[in-house]
């Protein structure tokens, strides 16, 4: 049976496709064979680059690859989560996300990418609870009382927060919205220079993380009345959480995940989440973790994915109904 000319160039790209496939899978199965490096879009030494870090020297270990953590600082993390949505999806650019992914589109008029469609999660790693402290002299023990106080004079009480769309922002105002109370907000830049004024009574309350704050606690100089993550807090067992005090849902927490550019082939996306898992259930680096006020979560894609879904529309209503804008 003769074949044409046709066919016989038919037969040569089926053949030519089947070993690009091949070449492929087999590039995936050797992954990773080269250096691998991990965006953080916030400063040295904070929480992100922190949980990256844990993760890269791990990685590393595991693999016998280099694998490096980059800082990408600027627009309240926008600019490295964007250089990790352009990247090859081949798993070698990777970013550790914050929650800032979900905030931001809600914040900014427009973002150089989008979170669902660009990118695509591989695990939610450590969240940081956030607390509700107040003032000495603020004469609440509770949640409860706090709120009675703040109903009885509307607008005299105020939070600080470390700046516009940050979580200890969100989280106050979360709670102006749970709790139908006016507080006034006062933006500061960054955390550390809130918590004098704290102290001091300048302003009433605060949503620090954990890790900020939990020395001042301690040591009372501050007073402690709800975490705002879903379970009590291992570094402060006594406090109860906002669901606690009776508002069902109420979830406000710091958290971190990795992801890599959307397309990435899903058994790489797999093989990153089974190392981070297992990375992250190791004693030392839960020691460590636990040492920062960070708690591991470890969790699915899907479920981060479902985070990812459900927080978005969470602050979006937050910061519409608070007219919260980034000014450009």
């Amino acid at each position: 049976m003769k074949m044409t000319m046709k066919s016989t160039r038919v037969l040569a790209i089926v053949a030519m496709a089947a070993s690009l496939m091949a070449a492929g899978a087999l590039a995936q199965a050797d992954y990773p064979d080269k250096a691998i490096r991990i965006l953080v879009g916030f400063p040295p030494g904070g929480p992100p680059d922190v949980a990256a870090r844990l993760l890269a020297d791990k990685f590393s270990e595991a693999w016998g690859k280099s694998v490096v953590v980059e800082n990408v600082t600027g627009g309240g993390g926008n600019l490295a989560v964007d250089r990790a949505a352009k990247a090859p999806p081949d798993g070698y650019t990777l970013v550790m996300a914050s929650n800032a992914i979900v905030i931001n589109p809600s914040l900014y008029d427009k973002l150089p990418y989008d979170a669902v469609k660009d990118l695509a999660p591989i695990a939610r790693a450590v969240a940081m609870p956030i607390i509700l402290v107040v003032n000495n002299e603020v004469p609440a023990r509770d949640v409860h009382e706090l709120i009675a106080r703040a109903r009885a004079e509307p607008g005299r009480l105020s939070f600080g927060h470390a700046g516009v769309g940050t979580p200890a922002q969100m989280a106050g105002e979360l709670f102006k919205a749970r709790a139908g109370v006016d507080i006034q907000p006062v933006p500061y830049r960054g955390m550390p220079p809130v918590l004098p004024d704290l102290i001091t009574g300048r302003v009433s309350m605060a949503f620090p993380n954990i890790s900020v704050v939990l020395q001042l606690v301690r040591d009372g100089k501050v007073r402690a009345l709800a975490v705002t993550s879903p379970r009590r807090a291992a570094a402060t067992p006594d406090v109860p959480t906002m669901i606690e005090a009776g508002f069902p849902g109420f979830d406000a927490s710091a958290w971190f995940g990795l992801m890599a550019p959307a397309g990435t082939p899903p058994v790489i996306i797999d093989k990153l989440h089974r190392e981070t898992a297992r990375v992250l259930a190791a004693a030392d680096v839960r020691q460590r973790l636990d040492e920062l006020g960070m708690e591991v979560i470890a969790g699915t894609p899907a479920e981060f994915a479902a985070v990812i879904t459900s927080e978005t529309a969470q602050w979006a209503k937050v910061i519409k109904d608070a007219g919260i804008k980034i000014s450009e």
